[in-house]
């Protein structure tokens, strides 16, 4: 075939194969416009790391003006087009709003975040400052994009939060769902394969290691089930170690426990407990070694 003929083969497969075409609807958010959004919240968040030449404290209030226009411009864009997919009535009023109730926001982002810097650094001896944190640790980038999402998805922007936080997804190999809702002094280790659905809830002093999946049971309800709760929550002080999968909405780990790695959890574990592969069954332990009951699976 010749570029001609492709062309028409193309052009015959937009209206034949219909449900994957977006012709002579709105015009929709970029994935550059969110990327470039997703660089210029990093900066507000941690002013000093991530521009070419040194910061003073004299620069400080003229890029803090600069980069607020720019990303109040951005997301202001990118709701109203995200508005207007969703057919709200008024979609130009409601971005302002939704804009400035966002950015509202950020110098609470920013506490919490530091919470999750101070985590990593606290968890980690393999760090060498909070500097090496900031620059080099991939959950830093992940959970900052996803509670800035969260703020998105808890005001009822449409697309835009999905598309922060699976930025965060493509640069970090952490897929952390917006609607999750995450407690402070958050610590994904490595990072790359960690998994959080929607309805996710995690308490705060949580620490993850790398392939960790919160997710749903696999039923037929499909759309459904949209709204309900249906992954795992996560109790304070609570780690859960590499290639373990906790599944289900009504599952619970308890406060202080930890998960051992290449475990699948798919029912809730008392306070304190430990829960770890043992001669191919799945045992939970309280962390004295006391047994508190064995869970009714093997792997």
């Amino acid at each position: 075939m010749n570029l001609d003929n492709i062309k028409q083969a193309l052009l015959e497969s937009y209206e034949r194969d219909g449900g994957i075409n977006h012709l002579d609807g709105v015009n929709l958010p970029t994935q550059d416009s969110v990327q470039q959004l997703a660089s210029d919240y990093m900066h507000l968040i941690f002013p000093g790391f991530f521009e070419a030449t040194g910061l003073t404290k004299h620069d400080v209030p003229n890029l803090v003006e600069d980069l607020l226009r720019r990303v109040e411009l951005r997301l202001k864009t990118d709701i109203e087009k995200g508005l207007r997919f969703a057919r709200d009535p008024d979609p130009a009023k409601r971005a302002a709003e939704l804009t400035i109730a966002t950015l509202d926001q950020l110098p609470a982002l920013r506490k919490i975040i530091k919470t999750d810097v101070d985590a990593a650094f606290e968890g980690d001896p393999a760090a060498g400052s909070i500097e090496e944190i900031i620059l080099a640790y991939p959950c830093v980038l992940s959970i900052s994009l996803q509670r800035f999402a969260h703020v998105l998805y808890t005001l009822g922007v449409p697309l835009l939060p999905r598309m922060l936080t699976e930025y965060g997804h493509e640069r970090t190999g952490s897929d952390l769902h917006p609607g999750a809702k995450i407690g402070s002094h958050f610590f994904i280790d490595h990072g790359t394969g960690v998994v959080i659905g929607e309805t996710s809830e995690i308490g705060s002093h949580v620490k993850l290691y790398q392939g960790v999946a919160l997710i749903a049971r696999s039923t037929a309800g499909g759309q459904a089930l949209k709204g309900q709760k249906r992954h795992p929550s996560i109790e304070d002080k609570v780690t859960v170690y590499a290639s373990t999968t906790i599944m289900g909405g009504d599952t619970v780990i308890g406060a202080g426990s930890t998960i051992g790695g290449n475990v699948f959890v798919t029912q809730s574990v008392p306070k304190r407990s430990l829960v770890l592969v043992e001669a191919q069954n799945v045992k939970v332990l309280s962390k004295d070694q006391h047994a508190v009951g064995a869970l009714d699976w093997v792997i």
